[in-house]
């Protein structure tokens, strides 16, 4: 750029942002001016005060150019950062400096006069929320919008030319090995990008891309979150925050773990995830590294553990993996066998796929490929593997891997699962100094110390006589503010006068169960809510805040979502999203639109919200109440599993005990180990699930409606139904004629006469009497998907 033409350059925040806050100080830097690193308070600020740029510290002697949140106010040290000029190259802590110079250039000049990072001036867009360099005719030359690190803010775009790229570790900010981008195939994706592999993990690889909702038909690859917590993309990936609607800050970041979060900020409150993109953690690929597998506790977090026959390769970082105690294969010609790991899963990396092979075929063919390491052997299918990469133990993956290992070591022990929190996966990098200090002089090192005491005494004495003066002391432990105590989880705590004032004095009911009865409530910021007041207060109030952290930080499309909770005295309330059609009970009793598509679309996503629940996060967690009842629909029919955990909340006693201390449940719903005092499992929920399937099929309610003309009168009611349509099932030929007998009258449309027959099998197998004999939930979900994406070239009318 000619410096005659640009007399005036001007390096400034242009920040408009959603939410007002009070006016700071704005701070331009002018041509031929500079920003020291030797000076602390040589900084920018956002009009508005929200945001301030300046050197921030990233290691020892080691700093980079950073933007960062000012408010909420914090230390130098533990400042939220959205965005860095040099993150990979920081300067030096003494003699660096941000230039404008003359000819149009911003630049990182390190204390070696080398410039690490330097904007390029040839863009004329320009967008708010943003560190923006002008002209005189105020024109953007360059904004830190148009290069963003990991972090995107509200209103700033994602596109093809842009990616976001996570840290290397929580202390680490270099760049990582995850990346947010679009693809070219217009589709927004997560990849890992290790140091000798890279693979796409989301969405999904295995699922088909319009089977998650996304579609590769544009042209613009462009994403944005707005303001008020609303992502979309134009792949059609679109989401809300949890806080919806909310006007606070927000910030989108691909974090070092490699999940993608929303997190929003609430005054007095901290940073809390709104939005992931990734529940099940471990799916996240180069979590552990090679030949090891990750495994999760709520409680405890991920860890990682080695495979049977490998050890750790660096004992400080879990990514670099684990390597083999033997020599390979195909250098030595060793006799091998086999040890065998249940619920262990490794993606990818297939040396092919073999349907319909034996257990003993499988092996002989991995013997026979000397690069072969195992394999896996699921649904009479042949996995063999050439690599054990993106490894998982999982209780809920049914299928074992078979390792291979040499046959005079087979006294490998299979590893001990252990739930330990996982070590930062890369230490900070110690940065080369080689800059030759300047002499000082010594009178004047010790005029700069003796000018320095005499400053912080002054201080001291400065901040004692005010605090006296205002009275002013921190709370012990600052654990209570206006009455309040920060919550256990991210979800906010709502006083009883609050929601005494949402409910209209508890006005309007909406429904009640055994646990408490549930009333229609607006919450202050506009939000419609569900309020449950729960029927006992047995509970201290610090057991309570436990578990209702338990279900608050369960997350998951077909589970309800927790906005809240209050505890004040003998109170004990939950606030939950409002669901604008009810309960399933409700819609299957009266006339309403759900046709077959939308039952079908109940059963799956009621499926997987309880697979969630048993064991994709906090594998103990129960139901124990599943029922029509507890299946709310929103404004678009889809379905979410309501008051799992409910006895947690109020009598928890805990799944390492042979049974619970009461029955619970519902008649007709209930599971035959409730009533003869067998061991309470995860089949419990299973078994209701299988009875809530008959309904959808049928209409016919275990506890009356319809029941009236069924046989066997002598039975419980879940047995009279289940046995009514076995007998049919049975007795019936052909299968247009039983399915048109048990299928619900008000479906007067069309119905797919396949899909019938396979959640009549799915519902019956999940109602056996014998628990072992039922499928896990995930079983459910997988045999629902498989059927699901057969052509649907069997419709009958009705």
């Amino acid at each position: 750029m000619d410096a005659m033409k640009n007399p005036l350059l001007l390096l400034c925040f242009s920040v408009v942002l959603p939410f007002s806050l009070t006016s700071s100080v704005r701070l331009t830097l002018r041509e031929g001016s500079s920003l020291s690193v030797d000076k602390p308070g040589d900084t920018l600020a956002s009009e508005d005060g929200a945001f301030t740029a300046g050197f921030y510290p990233v290691g020892d002697n080691a700093y980079c150019f950073t933007i960062w949140f000012s408010k909420p106010s914090c230390s130098i040290h533990d400042c939220t950062v959205v965005w860095m000029a040099n993150r990979d190259q920081p300067v030096n802590g003494r003699s660096s400096k941000l230039s404008l110079r003359k000819n149009g250039d911003l630049a990182l000049i390190d204390a070696d006069r080398t410039v690490v990072w330097n904007t390029s001036t040839g863009s004329s867009s320009s967008c708010c929320n943003s560190l923006t360099l002008r002209d005189k005719q105020n024109i953007v030359l360059w904004q830190s919008f148009n290069s963003p690190t990991n972090t995107l803010l509200p209103l700033q775009k994602l596109t093809r030319n842009t990616q976001l790229v996570s840290s290397r570790s929580k202390s680490n900010f270099s760049s990582g090995y995850y990346r947010l981008y679009f693809d070219d195939d217009n589709l927004l994706r997560l990849l890992f990008d290790g140091p000798n592999i890279a693979s796409v993990f989301w969405p999904d690889p295995t699922v088909r891309i319009w089977d998650t909702g996304r579609s590769s038909y544009n042209d613009s690859r462009v994403a944005m979150l707005d303001p008020y917590g609303n992502f979309t993309s134009s792949d059609e990936l679109k989401f809300l925050t949890s806080d919806y609607g909310a006007r606070v800050q927000r910030r989108l970041i691909v974090d070092y773990d490699g999940n993608v979060r929303v997190y929003s900020w609430s005054k007095g409150e901290k940073w809390s995830v709104s939005w992931q993109a990734q529940f099940k953690l471990c799916s996240i690929h180069g979590t552990c590294g090679p030949n090891s597998m990750c495994t999760y506790h709520p409680r405890e977090g991920r860890s990682c553990i080695c495979a049977p026959g490998y050890e750790r390769e660096d004992i400080s970082d879990w990514t670099k993996g684990c390597k083999a105690k033997f020599n390979s294969f195909c250098d030595h010609k060793v006799e091998t066998e086999f040890v065998e790991l249940p619920h262990a899963d490794f993606v990818g990396y297939d040396k092919g796929f073999f349907p319909n092979w034996t257990l003993g075929r499988c092996k002989q063919l991995c013997l026979d490929l000397c690069d072969c390491s195992g394999f896996q052997y699921k649904y009479s299918q042949c996995f063999p593997k050439s690599l054990l990469l993106n490894g998982h133990y999982t209780p809920g993956f049914d299928g074992p891997t078979h390792f291979r290992l040499p046959k005079s070591n087979l006294s490998y022990k299979l590893p001990r699962i252990e739930y330990a929190a996982q070590q930062c996966p890369a230490n900070g990098v110690l940065l080369p100094r080689t800059y030759v200090k300047r002499k000082e002089s010594s009178a004047v090192k010790i005029l700069l110390i003796f000018v320095g005491a005499i400053a912080g005494m002054e201080a001291i004495v400065v901040l004692t006589v005010w605090c006296f003066v205002h009275g002013t002391r921190p709370e012990k432990g600052g654990a209570h503010i206006n009455g309040y105590h920060a919550g256990p989880t991210g979800f906010r705590r709502f006083t009883y006068d609050e929601l005494k004032k949402a409910t209209r004095n508890f006005s309007e009911e909406i429904g009640r169960g055994s646990g408490g009865i549930v009333y229609k409530a607006v919450l202050s910021d506009c939000r419609v809510a569900a309020v449950k007041r729960l029927n006992e207060a047995n509970q201290g109030e610090n057991e309570f805040l436990a578990e209702v952290s338990t279900i608050g930080n369960l997350n998951h499309m077909n589970l309800i979502d927790m906005w809240g909770y209050c505890a004040e005295g003998k109170h004990r309330l939950l606030i939950y999203e409002f669901m604008e059609h009810g309960s399933l009970a409700e819609n299957l009793s009266s006339p309403t639109e759900l046709d077959w598509s939308k039952r079908f679309e109940i059963v799956l996503g009621s499926a997987r919200g309880l697979a969630y629940l048993h064991e994709e996060c906090l594998e103990w967690v129960l139901h124990c109440d599943v029922k029509p009842q507890n299946i709310l629909l929103d404004s678009t029919y889809q379905p979410k599993v309501a008051d799992f955990g409910l006895s947690k909340v109020l009598k928890r006693k805990g799944l390492k005990n042979s049974s619970f201390s009461r029955i619970q449940g519902t008649r007709g719903y209930m599971a035959p180990e409730w009533v003869y005092n067998m061991p309470i499992t995860s089949k419990v929920d299973v078994y209701s699930y299988g009875i809530v399937l008959l309904e959808l099929v049928t209409g016919r309610s275990p506890t009356g409606g319809g029941l009236a003309n069924i046989e066997g009168g002598d039975e419980n009611e879940s047995k009279r139904l289940t046995s009514w349509v076995r007998e049919r099932k049975r007795t019936e030929v052909p299968t247009r004629t039983w399915i048109k007998e048990i299928v619900d009258p008000s479906l007067t449309g069309e119905y797919d006469i396949r899909m019938v027959e396979v959640l009549v099998a799915l519902a019956l197998q999940c109602v056996e009497e014998d628990r072992d004999a039922r499928p896990t939930m995930s079983q459910a979900v997988e045999m629902l998907l498989r059927y699901g994406d057969e052509d649907e070239d069997e419709m009958i009318a009705a």
